[in-house]
């Protein structure tokens, strides 16, 4: 019975020959031999060496190589996102960028590295993960020469030479080099903060500023300089810092010239020859430049002062503020003029003490003509012509145009004296007072009057002296 069913319901059916010859055929590609199980993926592989785009988008007119291709850069046109996160709602234009944003709740890095063991959501991010291992840089730009691990670095770099920003705000029209960019700026409009840290609920506008953030709890810092041994979160900031030893600034601004490290540096420069000021103070309306800076000003507002001194305790509304602090306890000094070989605890000292050898003053009041060395001296005296005093005393009301001016004023409140003589103990509340002091130990006269050569310990001591030149006896 078993053997009459099988003989009446199976059948053997004949495939035409040409179908059982393309059945576990390969095509392989005659220019870099790469293989592939259709012949419809080799066509289109082809393009990449031939540089043929036959797809071209009917609205902006963009080519493409591949004709899916097209119909997901229509959606930048369209606005269109058909793939929904069910968790949270958020939108894609494509299946793919759903299925990466999804592991985003799940936490789920599939793709491992073999040889560090580091775990990323993507394949694409091991693949240009491994690179650094290896150090192969296989996409070259070919006006520039530079190198890349992944394609698509090489794409967003070759932006900088045509200038290109295809990706537009509908909001305030600015234009972006990249699409994630655009994405990110728009939270600016809404006040969106979709990454959140899952340790102390912080939330952010870019899953990066998240992930760097995080290591805030762990501490980790995996790139380290083989040169001076300073560690970094990022591989990225590893990048930047090396120019730092190496000299090289790939990044140049095509209206003064200027040359910088890393192509942000390049970004916030040019905003000095536009204006363009992005971030708004929700509090006081004032503008900048930074995200960053816009961050460190509302701490103005709210007295919020995160980074501590775990030495004499003191607090700090910035991060690189509490480490040129730390310097007045180790007497670390990095930075050194090569012309005099003074050294100083801040690179910005350094800077405005080289223009005292260059005599150089790039920075001129509209109002007057004065000129400066360094932008933050021509803010403070523009507020002579304004009356500008932003910086107010919250113990007795009074207002200041420095803020360092606030700080040393708060100490008649407080009594405290931070600059203490290491020879006779004597304390002071200003580094100044402290200087001048410390003459009087060396006896040192560094203040020396043009006219008539006499010296002084204090340089307020040399301008009272210098009124008897220029208008008779100043004590009479």
């Amino acid at each position: 019975m078993e053997n009459k069913l099988c003989e009446t319901q199976c059948k053997t059916v004949d495939f035409p020959d040409g179908i059982l010859k393309e059945i576990g055929k390969t095509y392989h590609c005659d220019i870099c031999k790469k293989s592939f199980t259709q012949k419809g993926h080799l066509t289109t592989h082809k393009r990449i060496h031939t540089g043929e785009k036959p797809y071209h988008c009917d609205i902006c007119g963009k080519s493409f190589s591949r004709n899916g291709d097209v119909t997901i850069h229509k959606r930048i046109h369209t606005g269109e996102k058909p793939y929904h996160c069910d968790i949270c709602d958020k939108s894609f234009s494509q299946s793919g960028k759903l299925t990466i944003h999804k592991q985003i709740h799940t936490g789920e890095k599939p793709y491992h590295c073999d040889i560090c063991g580091k775990s990323f959501a993507q394949r694409n991010g091991l693949t240009g993960h491994k690179q650094i291992h290896s150090g192969e840089k296989p996409y070259c730009c070919d006006i520039c020469g530079k190198s890349f691990s992944r394609n698509d670095h090489l794409t967003v770099h070759k932006l900088i030479h045509t200038g290109e920003k295809p990706f537009h705000c509908d909001i305030c029209g600015k234009s972006f080099s990249r699409n994630e960019h655009l994405t990110d700026h728009k939270y600016t409009h809404t006040g969106e903060k979709p990454y959140h840290c899952d340790i102390c609920g912080k939330s952010f506008y870019r899953n990066y500023h998240l992930t760097k953030h995080k290591h805030i709890h762990t501490g980790e810092k995996s790139c380290r300089c083989e040169i001076c041994g300073k560690a970094f979160f990022r591989n990225g900031d590893l990048t930047t810092h090396i120019r730092i030893h190496t000299g090289e600034k790939p990044y140049s601004c095509d209206i003064c010239g200027k040359s910088f490290s890393g192509n942000g540096d390049l970004t916030i420069h040019t905003r000095i020859h536009t204006g363009d000021k992005p971030y708004s103070c929700d509090i006081c309306s004032k503008s900048f430049s930074r995200n960053h800076d816009l961050t460190t000003h509302k701490r103005v507002h709210t007295g919020e002062k995160p980074y501590c001194c775990d030495i004499c305790g003191k607090s700090f509304s910035e991060g690189s503020v509490l480490t040129t602090h730390k310097r007045i306890h180790t007497g670390e000094k990095p930075y050194h003029c090569d012309i005099c070989d003074k050294s100083f605890s801040q690179r910005s000292t350094l800077t405005s003490h080289i223009q005292i050898h260059t005599g150089e003053k790039p920075h001129h009041c509209d109002i007057c003509g004065k000129s400066f060395s360094r932008n933050g001296d021509l803010t403070t005296h523009i507020r002579i012509h304004t009356g500008d005093k932003p910086y107010s005393c919250d113990i007795c009301g009074k207002s200041f145009s420095r803020n360092h001016d606030l700080t040393a004023h708060k100490r008649i409140h407080t009594g405290e004296k931070p600059y203490c003589c290491d020879i006779c103990g004597k304390s002071f509340s200003q580094r100044s007072n402290l200087t001048n002091h410390i003459h009087i130990h060396t006896g040192e006269k560094p203040y020396h009057c043009d006219i008539c050569g006499v010296s002084f310990s204090r340089n307020g001591d040399l301008t009272k002296h210098k009124l008897i030149h220029t208008k008779g006896n100043p004590y009479n």
